[in-house]
């Protein structure tokens, strides 16, 4: 067959994902294991789906599981029904492929590797070829399997490191499990793979051989090892999540993004930042978050499926999960935005401050130590320190209503349910119970009343009791 480099043929990826990963000593599949945000295979599979293949993902552990996790366009699923070896994995795959075409072999805890790697593995491949082997140099091979050539350097086969000799082992050319083969070359030859006697095990490596002896074998020597990195311990999980960080960030902030301290930032891989951003040290961004250009995200703050409007300034230490903040609006320090918190252009929310489920209109202002929760604050409101939203009676929740520029003083309670109008004043200390009108002052507390010389007697009263005993 021709060692001619061919336009990519049309193309199917498998990804392995049968196994339980004991090393992980983990009750979650290895494969299900979570990286910035995304279950570990999601990555593999995703560089398949960007790299323009369908892919077959192959199942047995946690299977439920693991196609609730990664089910989406373009992906099937098949069963591995003894978890006798990658061969047979790769055999259980085969009533789901194409009858002719390219397959790509990979494994789903490996993911790092780049869409663009497995195009230009499909490139090295060709349409003729019977099978293209990734390799990499590898400074201490322990673990790999090693490729090795004969003594004018054409690929012969791979050996397990179990198997190898001692100069095998020597070997620095490892198999890093990714692989490109013939589709009908495919199913002709792993029929043929028998189990090795010490795991009763059938080797997909073995097809390297038969590839070689044929004349039909393509080595792709890939250039950074680290990228072909698999995930089997929690060790190699947290240097995957860290190499997966790096390279995130990195993205983000060739597109404009300022990190001042990398190391300790997390962006998981959902997260979206727009350009002239500034995100301080120790902000961790999760989920679906959604950041706009100009934002400032201050020191450790947290934030989980949020949209951030631009220009917005969040202040250290805030933390927002659900929240939607639109443009030029003030968050924090020490402030918490629970689901449904809503925050229109302009508003201000401050130090201390908790809103739940509720609408803070342009340019309102709840400036700290106050909780709003199931209420709309009308624009341009002003809600005093230490005021709160009294919206749960034991049974359930009730709706506070504030009108625009109203005025709420400190240390007040509004009782749910309850509406303030347009305009209205309610007085320092008070708790509201009924409504109250626009433009009026509420105001409900007790008379204040003063006792000259009282503290001074009670003092004295006191101190002849404590003499006495």
């Amino acid at each position: 067959m021709s060692e001619a480099s061919s336009p990519a043929p049309r193309a199917t990826a498998i990804v392995l994902a049968a196994g339980a990963g004991t090393r992980m000593k983990s009750s979650l599949s290895k494969v299900l294991q979570p990286l910035l945000g995304r279950p570990m295979a999601a990555f593999t599979v995703g560089a398949a789906r960007d790299a323009g293949m369908d892919a077959v993902v192959v199942v047995h552990h946690q299977e439920d599981q693991v196609r609730a996790a990664l089910a989406g366009p373009g992906l099937r699923f098949a069963r591995q029904e003894r978890l006798i070896g990658t061969g047979d994995a790769v055999a259980s795959a085969l009533p789901e492929l194409p009858q002719d075409g390219v397959v790509v072999v990979l494994y789903g805890d490996c993911p790092l590797i780049l869409a663009d790697t497995l195009r230009g593995l499909l490139d090295a491949h060709g349409a003729d070829r019977a099978a293209t082997v990734v390799t990499a140099r590898a400074p201490d091979p322990t673990g790999y399997g090693r490729l090795v050539r004969d003594a004018n350097g054409a690929p012969l086969r791979v050996v397990e490191e179990r198997e190898c000799t001692p100069t095998e082992r020597a070997i620095d050319e490892v198999n890093v499990g990714l692989y490109a083969f013939n589709l009908a070359w495919l199913r002709q030859e792993l029929p043929r793979l028998r189990p090795h006697d010490h795991k009763g095990e059938i080797y997909l490596t073995d097809l390297i051989e038969a590839a070689s002896t044929q004349g039909s074998l393509g080595v792709l020597l890939h250039q950074d090892i680290d990228e072909m990195m698999g995930v089997n311990d929690r060790w190699s999980l947290g240097r995957a999540r860290r190499l997966l960080q790096d390279r995130t960030l990195m993205r983000l902030a060739l597109a404009g993004v300022t990190f001042e301290n990398p190391e300790s930032t997390v962006v998981e891989a959902g997260v979206e930042i727009g350009a002239d951003c500034t995100v301080e040290a120790g902000v961790v961004l999760r989920g679906s978050t959604r950041i706009e250009a100009g934002v400032t995200i201050g020191a450790h703050s947290l934030i989980i499926d949020s949209e951030i409007g631009p220009g917005t300034d969040i202040q250290p230490y805030s933390m927002l999960d659900g929240a939607r903040v639109g443009a030029g609006a003030s968050i924090g320090p020490y402030a918490r935005l629970r689901p449904d918190a809503d925050i229109h252009d302009g508003a201000k929310i401050g130090n201390f401050v908790e809103i739940k489920k509720s609408v803070v209109e342009a340019g309102a202002k709840v400036p700290h130590l106050s909780y709003v929760g199931d209420a709309r604050v009308g624009a341009g409101a002003n809600v005093g320190a230490g005021t709160i939203t009294c919206n749960y009676d034991g049974f359930g929740k009730h709706r506070t209503d504030i009108g625009a520029g109203a005025f709420i003083g400190s240390n007040s309670a509004l009782v749910a349910p309850v509406s303030i109008g347009a305009g209205a004043i309610i007085a320092a200390g008070s708790t509201i119970t009924e409504d109250v009108p626009e433009q009026a002052l509420g105001l409900a507390r007790g008379r204040q009343t003063i006792r000259e010389g009282w503290a001074a007697r009670f003092r004295k009263l006191k101190q002849a009791r404590k003499d006495r005993t």
